[in-house]
This record gives structure tokens, sequence and C-alpha cells, in this order.
């Protein structure tokens, strides 16, 4: 009985004290208050799809000066021509010139519309904030895979909630809010988050990264800068691109 007494006792005190800090908490603004800073104006794209006024274009239809190649780190290779880059087989993946970190990403895809393959030899591609948290890319129009593997999914780690793909060859898109990790002292200190919206469909839904993308091992992560290019991958298939854009975010 002593020992119940005790435990209750404590739990008691607990809320008490919980009440108390509820009470006291001390907030910057008061509710309603009109001298709370207005937030900044951002003039949408004339369309969802297309760029607000705060985005930085990766890809407008033109030329590939945005990004460098992964081989070399010269030109990027791959080949443009109306409106949209497409995949050279061999020529490596591409990487942006500049470094980002937390994000909003904007990318528009299209896989082959001559069906080869079956599972993920159907345009197999991938696009990777920081340059190693993948968004798979592929033909999951009516093409089973391993679910971690399929379009939209973060790359063995998470299935898409619903397969919300179009057919072979149709333009698809996907939206991506990405929160980068925060490492401190070597040390993971707040893991990566991903939001996407697969042709305006929610596929993931704030899903807590367990690590960089690996092929055939568990996620990890491993210490890396706090910005670093946006990566889209080369796999040999002949999957196409368009209408790039991101807007850093502040954590």
């Amino acid at each position: 009985m002593r020992h119940r007494w005790m435990v209750w006792t404590g739990m008691f005190v607990m809320l008490i004290t919980m009440a108390v800090f509820a009470a006291q908490k001390v907030y910057q603004w008061d509710i309603h208050d009109v001298n709370r800073p207005q937030p900044r104006i951002v003039a949408p794209g004339a369309e969802d799809r297309l760029p607000p006024s705060d985005a930085i274009v990766l890809f407008d239809g033109k030329d590939l000066s945005s990004w460098r190649s992964d081989k070399d780190g010269g030109e990027a290779k791959w080949k443009v021509e109306n409106g949209y880059m497409e995949v050279v087989p061999g020529a490596g993946d591409i990487l942006t010139r500049q470094a980002f970190g937390s994000c909003q990403v904007h990318i528009e895809w299209a896989t082959p519309d001559v069906v080869a393959g079956s599972g993920q030899t159907r345009g197999n591609s991938g696009v990777y904030p920081m340059g190693c948290y993948e968004v798979q890319v592929l033909d999951s129009y009516r093409n089973q895979t391993y679910p971690d593997g399929q379009a939209a999914s973060i790359y063995g780690q998470s299935p898409p909630l619903v397969n919300a793909s179009r057919g072979p060859g149709q333009w698809q898109s996907y939206d991506i809010i990405f929160h980068a990790p925060v490492f401190q002292d070597g040390r993971l200190k707040k893991p990566a988050t991903m939001t996407v919206l697969h042709n305006g469909v929610l596929v993931q839904d704030h899903w807590v990264l367990e690590g960089m993308t690996l092929h055939q091992e568990r996620a990890r992560y491993e210490p890396h800068a706090d910005k670093l290019p946006f990566r889209i991958q080369e796999h040999g298939y002949l999957v196409r691109f368009r209408n790039i854009w991101i807007r850093p975010l502040e954590d």
C-alpha cells in the first residue's frame, strides 16, 4: 500500500508541476496581435505547376547551365530538346551547381512510352534532395515490383501510400517538401523528413527518413554538410524531365 501511495503522490506532483509550467508559458505575441510581423509576399506561378516568385529555376527547357556531370564535374551531357531533358545512358548522374538544404521541389518526369521489361527495368531513375535521399522514379503503371522501390517510394524505406502513377510516356509530377537532417559533433541530432505529392496526390506524409538511400543495405546516416547539390539519377533508361524548380526553406 505504501508503494502505491508513493506512486500516486508522485504522479499528482508531476501533474501539478506541468499545470504550473503551462500557466507560466510566455508567448512572444498576443493572440491576434496586430504588431506581429506580416508574412512576406510571394507571388504564385500563373499555374500551380509553375515557379513562384521566390523559386530558383533549375531547368526551364532550354539548357543545362544549372547542372554538372557527376562523372567528371564538367558540363552535364544529357540531351535537351522540345522543352525537356532526357537521360543519355552512360553519361552519369547530374547534380545542381548550387547546393541546397531544406527545400520545396517541383519536378516533372516521363518514362518511355514504349514499354520494355518489367519491375525495376521500366523507366528507372530517381531524384535526390541533398544528393543522397532518393524519391524513386519508375514506370509503376500496371507494373509490380517491391513496394519500397516503386514510383514515389523513398527508396528502400517507405512505399508510397497509394500508387498514383500515370501510364508510360505521360508527364507526371512530384512536389517534395524536404527538411534536412541536423548533425552535431558528428552525430545525428535531428533526422530528415520528406513529404511527397505524386500527380497532386499525397503519397509520403512527413516520413522520418531512416538515413541515406542505399540499394542492398538498411538506410543509415553519415554526417554531411548542411547544404549539398540536388541529384537526378542516370540508370540507363530514357527518362525525361522538365519544369524543375526549387525553393530553399528556413528551418
